[in-house]
């Protein structure tokens, strides 16, 4: 049995998912999440952030609340976002680990189980890469690909990581590690990167596990890379100045 060692108590687990025109990809998600968790027995809520969506996204969440009970629904009516998104939602969950994971079912519940199990052994964080031994992706446009791995090279040379999916959304922070690296800068996708790059420099401890990526199904990647390049590199920019000259300020107590 898996412990909060404070309370005796199984941890509960807050998944925060983004959505932005999600109508066609949110049933699915969310049935196979909530599946996944009520056989594992884990106590948790799903919070999805509606960031404003112009479809019927939140008419789909509504309906979908009838038949998963641990569904929590907010409205981000502004300022919208992926950033904006994530982090209404990371102001907002009552779990004592949380995840991030997308809408469009691209991270896989049966690997966040496996996360769940990882941050039991006492570490403030767990990253999922899907460039190890055990890692997949299936149906990853080559140009991005190829635009993610110089990206989380560069990453790794700067920062001198051994880890290599920073860029990666996929990750579970404990509630503590989360209120550590507050506060939050990243109106949109580089929020990504400055959640793990801040644990990693503050001091958190994590762990790597392996995690497989699906394309979605449906709609469109609200990810534009060429409007993303300079915003990733400020996050950088930002945490390698913490790094290097906030003299320890930020770190873990």
């Amino acid at each position: 049995m898996v412990l909060n060692p404070d309370l005796n108590l199984l941890m509960k687990l807050s998944v925060v998912i983004p959505a932005y025109n999600e109508s066609e990809s949110i049933p699915e998600t969310l049935s196979k999440l909530y599946a996944t968790l009520q056989r594992e027995n884990i106590p948790h809520e799903i919070l999805v952030v509606n960031d404003n969506s112009k479809d019927t996204t939140l008419e789909v969440l509504t309906e979908l609340q009838n038949t998963i009970n641990t569904l929590v629904v907010h409205t981000n009516q502004g300022p919208n976002g992926f950033g904006y998104a994530v982090r209404y939602g990371l102001e907002r969950f009552s779990g004592d680990v949380v995840a991030v994971m997308m809408a469009d079912l691209s991270d896989s519940p049966e690997d966040l189980v496996a996360f769940y199990s990882k941050i039991q052994e006492g570490y403030d964080c767990v990253f999922g890469s899907r460039w190890v031994k055990g890692g997949a992706v299936y149906d990853y446009p080559l140009f991005k690909k190829r635009i993610n791995r110089v990206a989380n090279w560069i990453v790794k040379v700067v920062f001198r990581l051994k880890y290599n999916d920073c860029t990666n959304a996929f990750k579970m922070y404990r509630k503590e590690t989360i209120e550590g690296i507050k506060p939050f800068l990243s109106p949109h996708f580089n929020l990504t990167l400055e959640l793990p790059l801040k644990a990693i420099v503050r001091g958190y401890t994590y762990a790597v596990v392996p995690n497989s990526w699906t394309n979605r199904k449906y709609g469109e990647s609200k990810l534009k890379i060429k409007e993303m390049g300079s915003r990733y590199f400020f996050i950088m920019l930002y945490c390698l100045i913490e790094k290097y000259f906030s003299r320890g300020d930020f770190r873990k107590k």
